[in-house]
């Protein structure tokens, strides 16, 4: 993989910050995007901009034809079995809001139990929490072990006649743990459960076959994936998603209204009420065919190169002083690396870091039962993707150092 001939497609790597040149290492929050999706954004809106599905005229078809190829362009993406499969949203949580309000009209009754994990972004959790303070349902959640692996066998004992859904992140914002997807679908539904999945931070990185997988319902969004913000994607089965009412009302989700009734169109018209983000949706199929233009061995074999040796040097460089949480091997886990360093705060660290021209992440990352779970109130994350560099990752690396020297004087260990 020529790193540094792709890194010529993303201009915003040129930039440089405090008289150093940008290293970017927070693209599992959001990725940075190819000149390839932003030409196809502007271009959206220079030369096909109309709203789509109401207008006879030539320009309305074609902005129609463009956002419907680029329905079709994610079902492949997924590998679904058909393009009204693909629900067009805002990002992953509104998709996750979408599934947890309308099963909720639907499946989900008092006393029936959702299963989640605690190692769940705030968009997966939340959603599930309004359910039960409006309609009386059980929120349940499966621990992790050690090192970052969710607890199977509680999870097994968790599962009952009463859960109707189980829902949980294929890969950890925190951690990088890769769940068991299938296992876990497979478990669920000799219960009888829907499986509904976060696939956030995992379609960035891996290959993502819903048939394979075996959910009923999964969710990620554009922006991490080389898109454009404010796009995102709930796939669904078709049989399922014919059976569930409407998340908002308005224009286009409709088949008649009348003062007295209405009555919804089928999927995925009945899920994206009003104008939709049309320029979005094909930026973010320029996206895809960017991503999977790549390779995924070969940006598996990238990132993991990166994690790798990063890990190594943050070992080599800090000792005991620093832990590391998730998964140890970089098979078992996606491009990042959560860490804390004794006595140094993770905002201080970002701010120092970013006075080198590094950007990572701190803070809880939208997973504050987790961090209660770990018992640390905020963590420090470096994530990697295909435009970053083993040279980043040794000024990254140097950089932490010297914030450790500049914070404490003296490196001070980590107390037993």
């Amino acid at each position: 993989m020529d790193v540094n001939r792709l890194r010529s497609d993303f201009p915003l790597l040129r930039r440089s910050f405090h008289g150093h040149p940008l290293a970017y290492l927070d693209s599992a929050a959001t990725s940075q995007k190819p000149q390839v999706v932003i030409d196809t954004l502007s271009g959206f809106y220079s030369e096909r901009n109309a709203n789509v599905h109401r207008g006879v005229y030539a320009l309305s078809e074609e902005a129609t034809a463009a956002y419907e190829s680029a329905r079709e362009r994610v079902a492949k993406f997924l590998h679904a079995s058909d393009p009204s499969e693909i629900v067009f949203v805002r990002g992953t949580t509104e998709a996750l809001n979408l599934v947890a309000t309308s099963l909720g009209r639907s499946v989900l009754g008092r006393g029936d139990s959702v299963l989640t994990t605690i190692m769940e972004h705030h968009s997966n959790i939340v959603p599930w929490q309004l359910l039960r303070e409006h309609s009386g349902t059980k929120l349940d959640f499966v621990d992790i072990d050690e090192e970052g692996a969710l607890r199977m066998e509680q999870y097994e004992t968790l599962l009952s006649k009463r859960t109707r859904v189980v829902t949980l992140t294929h890969a950890s914002n925190v951690l990088g743990t890769v769940n068991p997807v299938g296992e876990v679908a497979e478990r669920a539904h000799a219960r009888g459960a829907l499986v509904v999945v976060d696939a956030a931070q995992s379609a960035p990185h891996l290959p993502i076959d819903v048939q394979r997988l075996g959910c009923d319902l999964l969710a990620f969004s554009g922006h991490k994936v080389l898109g454009p913000t404010g796009i995102g994607v709930l796939w669904g089965r078709k049989e399922l998603l014919r059976k569930m009412p409407p998340f908002m009302g308005g224009g286009e989700m409709i088949r008649e209204v009348h003062t007295d009734r209405t009555t919804y169109a089928d999927p995925p018209a009945r899920f994206e009420a009003g104008t939709p983000n049309v320029g979005g949706a094909i930026a973010l199929a320029a996206g895809l065919d960017y991503l999977e233009g790549v390779g995924w061995e070969e940006l598996a074999s990238h990132e993991r190169a990166l994690t790798d040796r990063c890990r190594r040097a943050l070992d080599a460089a800090f000792e005991e002083r620093i832990r590391i949480f998730g998964p140890p091997a970089s098979h078992e886990r996606e491009a990042l690396l959560s860490f804390q360093l004794a006595q140094v705060h993770p905002h201080d660290i970002a701010s120092l870091l970013d006075a080198s021209g590094i950007a990572i992440r701190s803070g809880h990352h939208c997973a504050q039962p987790l961090m209660e779970r770990l018992k640390v109130p905020a963590l420090s994350r470096a994530s990697f993707y295909l435009y970053n560099t083993p040279a980043e990752v040794d000024r990254f690396v140097e950089a932490l150092r010297k914030a450790e020297l500049k914070m404490l004087g003296q490196p001070v260990p980590v107390a037993s």
